[in-house]
């Protein structure tokens, strides 16, 4: 892997001109020069963890003979061009370690950050580390999805962006580092806000974007300080996906209600077969379609394009004792042997709506024999 720095440029840089941080070590062998901020950090260190260090540092160093001649503050020096704050997140992360003791949405600043260094200067270790991160909070399965989506409710309250970045800013970070096996579950994650949310973006900070697309953002701040309110949009293409995404997973959620639902029949063993033909069993399935329906409709606010939640809660209905028959509060009285079959059939349509994300929003080709909806075209 070439990299883009220099090393013991003729052209000597003035320190002066330049910021440091708290990684200005006394005994540092190095100075690396990151556009305006620069680090003394130890040669070692960069070496141990970086192929690319390696590489770089196995060129000739000028000596302590040639007068000072190409050194900085007694030290060779190299000019990388990467973004400081890039930079600083990577050195905290090679001298202290990448932990964090309550993980939250904030945490994705210094994630992206090391993550895309890490694969620039090839330090498996931290990229790994990294990528692991990103899948717990999109996981790649269906039982990681939803130990995600309970971490994501506090005291009863669906609160995603506490936990977890905008999914735009993973899919522009996803995109960027080729991470295609992150796309799937940002997708969803984005299609479950309504169509004015989706259009809106993400708020976001330079330090969360792509080096080129900082760069760009820094100077049109400079030149219209209201620029960098800006928030980050996807592409037209992306955008196309994500609706299109977003009515396959409505069309699924709809399809298992006419399937499963709509005038479905009391199972061989129903337990209230012998009274009215299994009255209360067919009336509590009526009861979950209704309450499933309004969940497609989009009466039931903030999760209604989100069929995995709406199966989910399907299940957990039939359960509850919360519901009131106008006088007292009760459940459904809906038999055991009912019960367990709409639940198994709940979980094969959950199994299935998983499996078919990438479809939906155009990631990959359906199955031969599968019927879906998808967003036309595979993403490149």
């Amino acid at each position: 892997m070439q990299s883009s720095a220099m090393l013991a440029c003729p052209a000597t840089p003035n320190l002066q001109n330049y910021k440091t941080t708290d990684f200005w070590f006394a005994d540092g062998n190095i100075i690396l020069f990151a556009r305006d901020v620069a680090f003394k950090v130890h040669r070692g260190q960069l070496v141990r963890h970086s192929d690319v260090f390696h590489g770089m540092f196995s060129f000739p160093q000028p000596s302590e003979t040639d007068a000072g001649q190409g050194l900085i503050d007694g030290c060779p020096w190299v000019e990388i061009y990467d973004d400081p704050s890039d930079v600083l997140h990577l050195l905290r992360a090679l001298y202290d370690g990448l932990y964090f003791t309550t993980p939250s949405a904030g945490d994705f600043c210094a994630v992206a950050a090391v993550l895309r260094l890490s694969t620039k200067y090839l330090i498996e270790h931290l990229r790994q580390c990294c990528i692991a991160r990103l899948e717990r909070d999109w996981p790649t399965t269906l039982t990681g999805w939803d130990k995600r989506e309970v971490r994501a409710t506090i005291d009863g309250r669906y609160i995603p962006r506490e936990r977890f970045a905008h999914p735009v800013l993973l899919i522009q970070l996803a995109s960027e580092l080729s991470l295609d096996h992150l796309l799937a579950p940002a997708f969803y994650d984005l299609s479950r806000y309504g169509p004015r949310k989706i259009t809106q973006g993400a708020s976001i900070t330079p330090n969360l974007l792509p080096p080129a697309a900082a760069v760009q953002l820094k100077t049109r701040a400079a030149d219209d300080p209201a620029a960098a309110a800006e928030p980050l949009k996807l592409a037209r293409p992306d955008l196309h996906a994500t609706f299109l995404g977003r009515e396959a997973a409505q069309r699924f959620l709809a399809a298992f209600i006419a399937r499963e639902l709509a005038g479905r029949a009391i199972s061989a063993n129903c337990a209230n077969k012998t009274h009215a033909r299994g009255h209360h069993c067919k009336e509590s399935f009526y009861f979950v379609m209704l309450n499933l329906l309004r969940s497609v409709g989009g009466i039931a606010s903030g999760r209604d394009a989100d069929p995995l939640f709406s199966l989910q809660q399907a299940v957990e209905m039939l359960s509850r004792t919360d519901f009131s028959d106008g006088t007292k509060q009760c459940g459904l009285k809906i038999c055991p042997s009912c019960k367990e079959d709409f639940t198994l059939s709940v979980a094969k349509a959950r199994r299935e709506a998983w499996d078919q994300i990438p479809v939906w929003f155009g990631l990959k080709e359906a199955a031969a024999g599968v019927e879906s909806q998808p967003a036309p075209g595979v993403r490149g």
